[in-house]
């Protein structure tokens, strides 16, 4: 097919920019006409760097217009969020550009997606990473796909790379997808976050094929990074409640309205909460919030009715408010790379905009819990595929054969699925027979890199450079100079003095107690398989009521205190006063039907002092008989906290006595030190409401998550 001469094809371009944009009179910026002749004339593969705001989604609505134009097939988008699917397919109807998803949200729509590619009415179609291995999608559809794709585009391309700060192994079969593309099908990968490794990492992902007998390697337009809408700054507090109390103090004064990040999911619920009590609008979003509540809470923020999302990194790539006004972080990224990603959020088509961060001491803790929490494990690994055979095993099915609950395994077998030893089909899960071994060389890269930007991170936070400089250098952008806006080039440009009523807010809010415990309501499925009788669901004569908690060890507030009471180094010691009288106040609101009638413990590996001196604590404040703990039978519980259901109800099945105890008619209150999988409560009050206790009453000092 013969394209279009240059200057035509310029002309067109930049028609299309306008229609776009809603600007006749736009141009383009430097670098985005180079990217898009390339994909339409040069059928090239190319790899777009350039800071949030610059303009990467109008190259690719841009050249798929250009390119149908020409007779080509649809454009594949692969786009990681369902929040940036949203924007991506708003802008590109703002283009004229017929754009459509396949996601889990809308599986209602895909017959009707399907019909309309069949009948070529669509110009793009965006997929999540994760479709790309859904057994149906590629074996049904994808060659189709395949066989008359126009273009591939791969958003926020650092996901490919090892060295990306998003660990997403669905993204590492986009290299296999473009292996099998003609190669003078263009591809384009896009980010606003890559380092000189993940540019050559990504670039080695996308290949550069051999075309008209000459090499045609990848070409790589990277523009420089620095943000001159914003303004950074870093405010070091002593501690939660002064963090939270200086949002409350200065929420109202931020410019706009804005996001504030938070590291947990935890955290984002207590803040929200927080704010909203007293009078600020607000909302919590977060991987756990329903995914209609995610996407009326973005358009919220989008129209200015509220003043703030309180969000985990749920809320990041791709968001599109180009008026934003502020970002504030409770809590610092793991690396100054994540950390640019998400305050690009702000000022994408304002003048100014604010950016603060509120570093937490318990900041190096969290990232060393998701650093370990996201890499493969050989010996789970290795359990995994011996499980497997050539019959397909469902994942909830393999959770009652291997002990990995349902989120590290499906991370597990997506990384197994990727390296060739597993294989998704219909039914489940198969082994694939190929070799396979652990590289534990490139997983002890990762984390040793991963180890560096929690460093660069906390240099970041204590550097009397330009901040903005430090980020642009962090992302081996060698343009950086100083913005002469920041904290340190133009001196400090917050507030910084806390009011006191908000100080005494913010420590009641975190002095808040008490968490329900939900009670387990079925046993698991398969756990006959390892020998124990029970299935369906858990008769009502022998469940335990709602229980309660002091707090989660997540948690702003107590968490603290709960932390260092759990830390691996901490030892066994009575419970102290602070905490038996915390202790005091969560049975004091709890507003149970009947009051406790003995107080009961369950026996304790770890904390047999703290467990035992609890128990005793609160049976002497309520004036309750404390009829001692539970007795260890056949070798007492077994077993790590992290297991799945199946394999943490083995290790506690038929292991507590309360024969020895005299337990009345009457409410037991159970105490335990620390609730995971809530098994071990369960079969305790089983045993308990089968030795006579009218009703169980589980109670502990934190709950894990």
């Amino acid at each position: 097919m013969t394209s279009a001469p240059s200057g035509t094809l310029h002309a067109a371009a930049l028609s299309a920019l306008g229609e776009l944009v809603g600007r006749p009179d736009v141009d383009f910026h430097e670098g985005q006409y180079e990217a898009i002749e390339a994909l339409v004339e040069g059928r090239r593969r190319a790899l777009v760097v350039q800071r949030t705001g610059w303009g990467k989604s109008a190259v690719y609505f841009v050249a798929t217009l250009l390119r149908r134009r020409q007779g080509a097939g649809p454009t594949v988008l692969v786009s990681p969020l369902l929040a940036l699917m949203r924007d991506q397919i708003a802008a590109a109807e703002r283009a004229g550009v017929r754009a459509v998803a396949i996601n889990s949200t809308n599986a209602h729509e895909w017959a009707e997606v399907q019909e309309r590619l069949a009948r070529d009415e669509v110009d793009v179609l965006l997929v999540s990473p994760e479709r790309l291995n859904n057994p149906a999608f590629r074996e049904e559809q994808l060659p189709a796909l395949v066989a008359r794709l126009g273009m591939l585009v791969v958003d926020e391309a650092h996901c490919i790379s090892d060295w990306g700060h998003d660990f997403r192994p669905d993204y590492r079969r986009l290299r296999d997808l473009i292996a099998q593309m003609p190669a003078d099908v263009p591809v384009l990968a896009t980010t606003a976050t890559a380092n000189s490794r993940v540019v050559a990492d990504v670039a080695e992902q996308l290949g550069g094929e051999e075309q008209s007998g000459a090499a045609a390697p990848v070409l790589t337009i990277r523009g420089p990074l620095a943000r001159t809408s914003l303004r950074l700054g870093v405010l070091r507090l002593k501690d939660s409640a002064s963090r939270l109390a200086w949002l409350l103090s200065h929420l109202d004064d931020l410019p706009g309205s804005g996001i504030i990040y938070t590291l947990t999911v935890a955290a984002a619920v207590d803040t929200a909460r927080l704010l909203r009590e007293h009078g600020h609008e607000v909302r919590a979003y977060t991987g756990q919030t329903d995914a209609e509540e995610r996407a009326e809470s973005e358009g919220m923020l989008k129209r200015n009715e509220v003043k703030a999302l309180v969000a985990t990194s749920a809320l990041g790539m791709g968001f599109d408010k180009p008026d934003l006004g502020f970002v504030v972080h409770l809590g610092a990224p793991s690396s100054p790379v994540a950390y640019y990603q998400q305050v690009g959020r702000a000022g994408r088509a304002s003048e100014s905009a604010d950016v603060l961060l509120l570093p937490g001491v318990e900041d190096r803790d969290i990232w060393h819990y998701f650093a370990t929490a996201s890499m493969p494990d050989r010996e789970r690994a290795e359990r995994v595929i011996a499980a497997l055979g050539d019959s397909p095993i469902s994942t909830p099915a393999l959770e009652a054969l291997v002990d990995l609950r349902r989120t590290p395994l499906e991370l597990l077998l997506k990384v197994l699925d990727v390296d060739g030893a597993v294989r998704r089909v219909q039914g489940g899960w198969i082994a694939t027979g190929a070799p396979w071994s652990y590289d534990a060389e490139r997983y002890e890269r990762i984390a040793a890199e991963r180890v560096a930007e929690q460093q660069h991170m906390l240099e970041y936070e204590q550097t009397d450079g330009c901040r903005m400089a430090f980020l642009q250098r962090a992302l081996d952008d060698d343009t950086a100079a100083p913005c002469g806006r920041c904290d340190n080039c133009a001196g400090v440009w917050f507030p910084q003095e806390v009011a006191q009523s908000a100080s005494a807010q913010a420590v009641a809010s975190l002095d808040r107690v008490g968490v329900p415990i939900e009670p387990r309501r079925a046993w698991p499925t398969g756990a006959d398989r390892l020998d124990v009788p029970v299935r369906g669901r858990i008769p009502a004569e022998e469940q335990a009521e709602e229980g309660r908690a002091l707090a989660r060890l997540t948690d702003l507030g107590w968490g603290g205190t709960l932390r260092e009471v759990f830390a691996a180094s901490a030892a066994d010691a009575p419970v102290t006063p602070q905490l038996l009288q915390a202790c005091v106040r969560v049975l004091a609101g709890w507003g149970w039907a009947e009051r406790p009638a003995a107080v009961v413990a369950l026996p304790s590996r770890a904390h047999p002092q703290l467990v035992d001196s609890l128990a005793r604590g609160l049976a002497e404040i309520g004036r309750l008989p404390y009829l001692g703990a539970l007795t260890p039978r056949n070798g007492g519980p077994s077993g790590q906290a992290g297991g799945n259901s199946v394999f943490r109800l083995a290790g506690v099945w038929d292991r507590f006595d309360a024969a020895h105890l005299e337990v009345p008619a009457g409410p037991v209150l159970l105490v335990d030190d620390l609730v995971d999988s809530r098994w071990t409560m369960t079969v305790a009050a089983r045993e308990l409401r089968r030795a006579g206790a009218t009703a169980v009453l589980p109670f502990a000092l934190a709950l894990r998550g």
